[in-house]
């Protein structure tokens, strides 16, 4: 059974996001209490919607350019532009991690999917 690409794709997204949230309260002893979660989140969340629909994702979400790194710059910039905006603040040093981690997930998961579908179109080929 093949799961519908657009839907996983948009979760997985999302969850590369909150993993993002959750490791960075946890690592600085925030706790993960659902309020701080999502005053933390939705930042984030609501840019990476915009990426989303900047990119036109759902017509190609496993493509790394222009649509993953597009997401990505979106959610990142947005992202912190939104905590700045309110007051939440946005250090170099977290605009950096933000980023790094940011990529490495939302165009590590996309350059995973690329190769398994590459690797199951070669097994599924006749030789």
């Amino acid at each position: 059974m093949r799961l519908p690409l657009v839907p996983v794709a948009a979760v997985l997204d999302l969850l590369c996001v909150v993993v993002f949230v959750v490791i960075g309260r946890a690592s600085h002893g925030e706790g993960n209490a659902l309020i701080g979660i999502l005053t933390t989140l939705w930042p984030f969340a609501f840019a990476l919607v915009v990426g989303w629909a900047a990119t036109l994702a759902w017509r190609n979400p496993l493509r790394i350019l222009p649509v993953g790194a597009g997401v990505w710059a979106v959610t990142v910039g947005g992202g912190l532009l939104l905590r700045l905006a309110t007051g939440e603040g946005a250090p170099l040093s977290f605009a950096i991690v933000t980023a790094l981690f940011l990529a490495a997930t939302l165009l590590g998961w996309r350059t995973i999917a690329r190769l398994a579908r590459a690797r199951s179109a070669d097994t599924a080929t006749p030789s």
